[in-house]
């Protein structure tokens, strides 16, 4: 019976031995490659604290009411804004129907003076002619009493009129520098004319 007993604690003694080896190697490996372990590991570990960094970075910033009410304050701002452009806008809008109205009227009145203009030209050119006749017609005595009153320019316009016999027979009765200052004043009106 003591060789059995004596055996046994033996092969336990043996197996603890080879397992205290195995430990002892494998402490032996770990302390290798542990530096590479902990490269692993590393950027790993690091990465929750990267999410509680974003998660932090993601919670309300302190001034955020600040903020708000800055956005909100600009919105109004650029809706009165709005508001005002609108009101140009409408006022421009009706001071250009304003004048578009006026320059209409400004037309039509313009066209009925030039006609009023037109008809009071052709009536006033009627009047004259029909002046000029009457001093035709006229004793040339009786007419020269008349052209003497006149201013010279207003008689040579008539007597420019006339048919050359009937003004000849008036100027003869007109006194010499009368005649004269009416003949310079119908020969400087045909100087100026154009010849061609």
């Amino acid at each position: 019976m003591k060789k059995g007993s004596t055996a046994q604690p033996r092969k336990v003694g043996t197996i603890s031995i080879i397992v205290a080896l195995f430990l002892t190697s494998g402490l032996i490996r770990l302390v290798e490659i542990a530096p590479a372990i902990a490269s692993e590991i590393g950027p790993i570990a690091a990465e929750p604290a990267q999410e509680e960094t974003m998660v932090a970075s993601a919670e309300p910033v302190p001034d955020m009411p600040a903020l708000l009410a800055a956005i909100q304050e600009r919105e109004r701002q650029l809706a009165e804004r709005e508001a005002y452009i609108d009101r140009r806008q409408q006022t421009l809008s009706v001071a250009e129907q304003r004048i578009r109205e006026q320059m209409e009227a400004l037309t039509i009145a313009e066209e009925s003076l030039a006609a009023t203009l037109t008809l009071a030209d052709s009536a006033t050119e009627e009047d004259v002619a029909r002046l000029t006749e009457v001093y035709q017609r006229m004793k040339p005595a009786e007419a020269a009493e008349i052209f003497e009153t006149m201013d010279i320019e207003f008689a040579a316009g008539f007597f420019s009129r006339m048919r050359p016999e009937s003004s000849a027979a008036i100027m003869a009765n007109l006194p010499a520098d009368l005649a004269y200052s009416i003949s310079v004043v119908m020969a400087g009106r045909n100087a100026r004319a154009p010849r061609e």
